[in-house]
């Protein structure tokens, strides 16, 4: 797979959120995993507009099968249940953090919210599945060290957690490697808040996913300073990890589902979120296994295509 440019993503927030000044960054990566990312709030282009109106921004070729939007490049997608691991790297100590992105990993799947995926197809007729499950967790205190973790590291404790058995190796997986408050990551909260990617990890394509604790940089990867559930960056990263787990699933060795710019599914609409209402002094747009959340609209590939919040 071709290596790709770091991908900056949109920045409309709707709602009672101050939006931050649409900038340009052209970020580019600074190391050679293929990985696709969700960039900062505020950086980039806003959702929706047309391709041409986008300057600076590289993504990959466009071509494929167009439709609704975005373009299909034959490649394959996640069809069947698709199972979330978790690798809990540094301290997570705050398990209440740690709950709210699990309840949220274990209540997305058949939700009207993941429906939305169903409307990508591979080519012969296969759709992602609105089925979602917490196939594992794990945890890691620092295997690889705490600070300035470059993306090859990110692999190496996801490989790390295979073949070492903590968690099974799964080729319908999308293993998640959440970083704590306390580890940094280079780009993280500067050039992108999340990112997927593929490799192969003990002879099978494995896909596999960085998102950080924001607690450190709320201005780019927060919508606000408040969280429905009462801890404003775990809120935060629930959105996050939505945005990789639905780009994962349409776009999982990156040459499946995307634009002309290389911009996946959830990339169209990043930090757009639709109708809110207030949950415990902060804002929602969404009740899942009993919890509110913030999470972002996805692009739906159907009647011309659109930011939508269910199917």
């Amino acid at each position: 797979m071709r290596s790709l440019s770091k991908i900056v993503s949109a920045a409309a927030i709707m709602g009672a959120v101050v939006v931050l000044p649409v900038t340009a960054s052209g970020a580019q990566p600074s190391e050679t995993i293929p990985v696709h990312t969700m960039g900062l709030r505020g950086d980039a282009h806003q959702a929706g507009l047309p391709d041409a109106a986008v300057q600076g921004q590289a993504g990959r070729p466009g071509g494929g099968t167009k439709t609704n939007g975005i373009s299909y490049h034959n490649g394959p997608i996640m069809t069947g249940t698709v199972k979330a691991y978790v690798i809990w790297y540094g301290d997570w100590s705050n398990t209440g953090r740690a709950a709210i992105v699990t309840n949220f990993l274990q209540s997305v799947g058949g939700s009207p919210y993941y429906n939305i995926n169903t409307t990508y197809t591979n080519a012969s007729g296969g759709r992602v599945a609105n089925s979602v499950a917490l196939g594992g967790q794990t945890s890691d205190s620092g295997s690889v060290g705490l600070s300035n973790l470059s993306d090859a590291q990110i692999l190496t404790i996801t490989t790390s957690a295979i073949t070492s058995s903590k968690l099974p190796k799964d080729t319908n997986g999308v293993y998640f490697v959440l970083t704590a408050s306390n580890v940094t990551k280079t780009g993280f909260g500067t050039s992108y808040c999340g990112w997927h990617s593929h490799a192969s990890i003990a002879g099978s394509d494995i896909k596999y996913s960085f998102v950080g604790d924001p607690t450190n940089v709320m201005s780019g990867c927060a919508a606000q300073t408040v969280g429905p559930n009462g801890d404003a960056p775990g809120d935060a990263m629930v959105s996050v990890v939505a945005h990789e787990l639905e780009e994962t699933t349409t776009d999982p060795d990156l040459n499946a589902w995307y634009d002309s710019r290389g911009y996946e599914n959830a990339d169209k609409c990043a930090w757009t979120f639709g109708t809110t209402y207030t949950a415990n002094g902060a804002m929602a747009n969404m009740n899942l296994g009993g919890h509110d959340y913030l999470i972002q609209r996805n692009w739906l590939n159907a009647s011309g295509g659109a930011c939508v919040l269910s199917s």
